[in-house]
């Protein structure tokens, strides 16, 4: 099993705004890099999209703990198995957010994808931050 972490973040909106944007498939087309995403598909539930014209990934709302943490797993047409949570924590005048990806890849994949998807979570968790800014 491959964990890929993002950076933490923090979201200057309640965590309860969060996680409702969150738990919105529709919303992810808005925290992925435009330059990189082709062929995006969303339903409240689930968004599919290729990434850099190669390999296309399917993200399905799974589960929900209310306004702290989200569980999306891969869908039927991603080439590997994942399981990706977005962990909300309230603070006092902000959220702080992560998104941790449990991925069941083999060792040659993993040295393909490993660094792709770190630098993809990343840049997730930033737009997030940026999406509620006010």
């Amino acid at each position: 099993m491959t964990i890929i972490e993002s950076k933490k973040v923090d979201i200057t909106t309640h965590h309860e705004e969060c996680y409702n944007f969150l738990v919105n498939m529709n919303n992810y087309q808005l925290l992925l890099p435009k330059d990189n995403i082709s062929e995006w598909n969303s339903t409240d539930l689930m968004c599919s999209f290729k990434i850099q014209k190669m390999y296309k990934l399917e993200l399905v709302y799974s589960a929900g703990h209310p306004f702290s943490k989200i569980h999306i797993k891969s869908g039927a047409s991603s080439p590997f198995g994942f399981d990706l949570y977005a962990h909300l924590e309230e603070r006092e005048h902000h959220t702080s957010a992560q998104l941790i990806c449990e991925a069941d890849i083999n060792p040659f994949l993993k040295l393909m994808v490993e660094k792709p998807l770190n630098n993809l979570f990343n840049y997730m968790a930033e737009r997030l931050s940026k999406v509620h800014e006010k």
